[in-house]
């Protein structure tokens, strides 16, 4: 069987997880087909006070750290990955890359202190492990391979203008070419999450000069404005992956602040939604 058949085609879809009815979109068929969660959380479902209520599962915006690790354990085990080590960056808009290549305690515990130094994305390549990584308007990617190595990505303005996506899409073909070949991330599926859209995401002329010079002017449909998943799907494709392989949320963050956090529409204060992923053991 060719390694782009052992995934099913990219499709998300809404459900609600656990016993708080948790709201995510995810891909059931994958999880099905091959134990690999994938999840976009919304702002509903856990336990911290306004302005970041209430699932907000980031830990730096100012809600008390105790909800906030609360909230966390709510999404891992509503998702079905309860006392899985999570590993969550300190987000830093930049291009760095941590890896997860072995689940023993010491190991993970080592990937952490590389991650809270700053990093935008994690790559695991083990069952065992989640990695979270949280957003508030800027663009959520998770690659996922048919070797079952995974990576979750931070993609802002400057992280889709640095090509932190299609870095991590790289770093995993060239671990997965031993087992996949040379083209291995034409079998990716590639999971694009809730976002700011074109229509919100208003730039002064500097940002959209950069994205003009970096991606053309196909990715700014006027003079103010920018399409982020335009230029992510440029730089993808750039990368190997397969067009039909990426499927991208139908969901504006700032459109729709009653279902995820928006930090223009909240005026800067709010919480954080996540991009949740990680591999069954066995």
């Amino acid at each position: 069987m060719d390694a782009i058949d052992r995934l099913p085609l990219p499709h998300l879809s809404a459900r609600r997880f656990g016993a708080r009815l948790l709201p995510a979109l995810t891909d059931d068929a994958l999880f099905d087909a091959v134990g690999m969660r994938v999840a976009f959380t919304g702002r509903k479902g856990g336990v911290s006070a306004p302005p970041f209520a209430s699932l907000n599962l980031g830990g730096h915006v100012g809600d008390d750290a105790r909800a906030v690790e609360r909230n966390r354990l709510i999404a891992l085990k509503a998702l079905g990955g309860e006392g899985l080590p999570l590993v969550v960056p300190n987000q830093v808009h930049g291009d760095v890359v941590v890896e997860v290549d072995d689940a023993a305690s010491d190991a993970v515990e080592a990937v952490r202190a590389q991650a809270r130094a700053g990093a935008d994305a994690v790559v695991a390549a083990v069952p065992g492990v989640a990695a979270l990584l949280c957003f508030a308007d800027c663009v959520p990617v998770v690659v996922v391979s048919p070797t079952g190595r995974f990576a979750v990505v931070h993609a802002g303005w400057r992280g889709v203008v640095n090509g932190i996506a299609p870095k991590a899409v790289r770093l995993m073909a060239e671990r997965d070419a031993a087992k996949l070949g040379a083209f291995a991330a034409a079998g990716y599926n590639v999971y694009v999450g809730p976002h700011i859209c074109p229509r919100c995401f208003e730039t002064g002329e500097d940002v959209r000069a950069r994205f003009v010079e970096r991606f053309g002017e196909v990715v700014c449909p006027d003079g103010r404005h920018v399409d982020l998943s335009a230029a992510l799907r440029r730089d993808l494709a750039a990368a190997g992956v397969s067009p039909e392989r990426i499927a991208c949320a139908d969901a504006c963050t700032k459109c729709a602040p009653e279902r995820y956090f928006s930090f223009r529409a909240e005026g800067g204060v709010c919480g954080r939604h996540g991009a949740v992923a990680f591999r069954k053991v066995g």
